[in-house]
């Protein structure tokens, strides 16, 4: 049975496979109604391949080669842009409104078939939502849904009979990506689970007295807060911080802040990171436990953190409690706190 792949990275993909061409070039034509756009481009990977004036009327034609078949990007500007599927050969008809751009997209002529299984694709991707709330499925709910992902992308497959041999390779190709993501996924997240020892940090620089590990907070919760002075959304989340601090000040509980400033940012300079950190932390008054990583990136790394700010509950044992708690600003912390007994 065909697979298929992870519909977002597929409408991003561009093929670089091999295919035979039964003509040199293929031939295009875009009917869209709404328009205020006055050019319209096809590109690759590498580059702007053709720009096209679009006329009054929202139409524009045209007949020119792609090095090979495969997913490029059609724009008329950066905020409208849709995959697209070509091939020497093709003599494609696509019609839609500016305003709707891509989702009102209906293709006609040699080539359609290929251009309505990407969208069906892309449409199917919106019903998978947020990829964590499948990780944090159990074993057996996650695996059904893994099969049930494979079954639905083959049914949309089933559904178009002409689709060319180099876009069901790359579905192929990526369908094994997806589960391959998922499943490695689900295995590291496995390891940071409720109730399992937490990755330690050990010895960060503390902006009050001396170095700090988690070790250091035994016997309490801890509301670990991963941040740093660039990020916007995490100094949104300061003054929520500061008043949850003052809020739980006389609870079994410590807010401790790490700061994950570096040198990249600081013109390659540990030591201006640092000063960076602490002079932010003195002209905002924050409150807590203010620490600094430095060059120490193991605890993020064990908690894969690969976007801030990143929130973390451990509790008074040492164990995780929640690997990606509530933000400080979402009501469901203060749930949380309570059904802790906190």
């Amino acid at each position: 049975m065909k697979k298929i792949s992870f519909l977002l990275l597929l409408a991003l993909t561009i093929s670089s496979c091999k295919t035979e061409h039964s003509k040199e070039y293929f031939s295009i034509l875009i009917k869209l109604e709404n328009n205020k756009d006055s050019v319209l481009t096809i590109a690759s990977q590498k580059g702007i391949i053709k720009t096209i004036k679009i006329q009054e009327n929202g139409t524009f034609k045209d007949t020119l080669r792609v090095p090979t078949a495969g997913v490029y990007t059609l724009e008329t500007n950066p905020k409208k842009r849709a995959p697209i599927f070509l091939k020497n050969g093709f003599d494609l008809t696509i019609t839609g409104d500016s305003e709707k751009f891509m989702t009102s997209f209906e293709f006609a002529g040699t080539g359609a078939e290929n251009n309505a299984f990407i969208l069906a694709q892309i449409s199917e991707s919106q019903r998978i939502g947020n990829p964590a709330l499948i990780l944090a499925l159990e074993k057996n709910e996650f695996r059904n849904k893994l099969i049930n992902l494979e079954k639905r992308q083959d049914s949309i497959l089933g559904s178009y009979k002409n689709i060319d041999s180099v876009l069901v390779e790359m579905a192929n190709q990526q369908m094994v990506q997806m589960i391959n993501y998922f499943n490695q996924a689900y295995s590291k997240n496995k390891t940071m689970a409720k109730g399992t020892p937490s990755p330690e940090f050990k010895m960060y620089t503390n902006f009050k007295g001396p170095k700090k590990s988690l070790s250091s907070f035994a016997g309490k919760y801890v509301y670990i807060d991963i941040w740093a002075t660039w990020c916007g959304p995490c100094i949104q989340q300061i003054p929520f911080i500061a008043s949850l601090e003052k809020e739980y000040h006389s609870k079994n509980i410590e807010f401790v802040s790490i700061s994950t400033d570096e040198s990249r940012r600081n013109g390659g300079s540990w030591e201006a990171a640092e000063n960076k950190w602490r002079s932010f932390v003195k002209s905002e008054e924050l409150t807590g436990t203010q620490l600094w990583a430095g060059e120490d990136i193991s605890f993020q790394q064990a908690y894969q953190i690969n976007s801030i700010p990143r929130f973390i509950l451990v509790d008074p044992k040492g164990n995780i409690v929640d690997a990606n708690a509530p933000r400080p600003s979402d009501p469901k912390l203060k749930e949380l706190f309570t059904s802790l007994g906190i």
